[in-house]
């Protein structure tokens, strides 16, 4: 099968509501193929492993995505239950179809350099579950003592640099989505003076929040910039009413290392901050593992390609956070993932296809 079949195969298999027969496709993919350990955890992860040795390569992604567009998904033939196939088309070099950039065609071409590797360590293919909903076979495989000393992530780092280049990723942000809650007490608004109003403590809450310094960090000749921004807010029940309730949310895209003071708003009268989404910020602090991948993927393409940031979280925060150096490189360009004419080159997946063999082979250093 080719890297071309394998992409469209794995894309057809609907994944946004349900992971499994993509994870039945990739388990028995792996069983038939190569001669690894296969497993399947009780999340619905998909984990091979293969050599040995004292140290640990692992080649990760993802297997579910993000709802389809209509016109992503086959007609006919289905009962309305979201199982009907993907559509994948093939035009202009490219595969169409949900799933092609993020991130099953770098899973493709994961699996086939798995299968191809004489290792020198520990080789490891992972596909987690729930990545687009916070990572939640990536957590649940690290709670269960998933942990790789190193990580080539498939996620997006094509055209970072430059056109028709493929970078290595050495750090990415995280974000932290927090609702921020103030409560007073409610009087007609004739009395104002009898109540305690909820919308005067929360603009008070937001004052503070835009006047957080939110960090930053240098990384592969780039600035991350930390970033708070308020993007939701509610409260009140009637014109003449002073408001009891007001709650606004905050978006805090994080950098590695320090974080924005946002515990601060808690100390005002009131006030109560509860997080409800924190996604891991990454950073690789090997620089023979980044400059090892640099190399592969140099070796593989035309172009030149650098070492570069992202502006987004991927499952390689979680784990960076639990100890594993990461780096991501994968055939996503920006902006073609989540997209209703989601794509990816097909020159660019054979690309890294052969990075991955690369890699694979040259670490850990023999």
């Amino acid at each position: 099968m080719t890297l071309v079949d394998l992409t469209r195969e794995l894309v057809s298999i609907p994944s946004h509501e349900d992971e499994t027969a993509a994870g039945d496709f990739l388990e028995a993919w792996l069983r038939r193929e190569t001669d690894a350990d296969v497993t399947r955890d009780a999340a619905g992860n998909v984990i091979a492993r293969k050599g040995t040795g004292e140290e640990t390569l692992a080649l990760v992604g993802h297997h579910d995505v993000v709802s389809p567009a209509e016109s992503q998904v086959a007609s006919g033939g289905g009962d309305g239950d979201g199982t009907n196939e993907y559509v994948v088309d093939e035009r202009d070099g490219r595969l169409y179809g949900r799933g092609t950039a993020d991130m099953k065609g770098a899973l493709a071409a994961a699996l086939l350099a798995f299968r191809d590797a004489d290792p020198a360590g520990e080789l490891v293919f992972a596909s987690f579950v729930g990545e687009e909903v916070g990572g939640v076979g990536a957590r649940h495989a690290i709670e269960q003592g998933f942990s790789p000393d190193y990580a080539v992530v498939g996620e997006g780092s094509t055209n970072y640099s430059g056109p028709d280049v493929t970078d290595v990723a050495v750090a990415h942000k995280g974000r932290r989505g927090s609702t921020i809650t103030a409560r007073g007490t409610a009087a007609h608004a004739s009395e104002a003076d009898a109540g305690e109003n909820a919308i005067y403590r929360a603009t008070a809450a937001v004052d503070l929040v835009r006047d957080l310094e939110p960090p930053s960090v240098d990384a592969a000749g780039d600035t991350l910039e930390g970033r708070l921004t308020v993007t939701e807010i509610e409260g009140g029940s009637a014109m003449n009413v002073v408001p009891a309730h007001c709650a606004f949310t905050v978006d805090e895209r994080t950098v590695p290392g320090e974080r924005a003071a946002l515990e601060r708003v808690a100390a005002l009268e009131g006030v109560e901050l509860t997080v409800d989404q924190d996604l891991p910020p990454m950073r690789c602090e090997d620089e023979p593992f980044a400059d090892a991948v640099l190399a592969a993927a140099t070796d593989a393409q035309a172009g030149e390609p650098e070492l570069v940031t992202k502006p987004h979280a991927t499952d390689a925060g979680w784990l960076s956070q639990a100890g594993t150096e990461c780096v991501i490189y994968g055939p996503s360009e920006p902006g073609e993932a989540h997209t209703d004419d989601e794509s990816v080159s097909i020159t660019v997946l054979e690309r890294c296809l052969e990075t991955y063999r690369r890699v694979a082979k040259r670490w850990p250093a023999r």
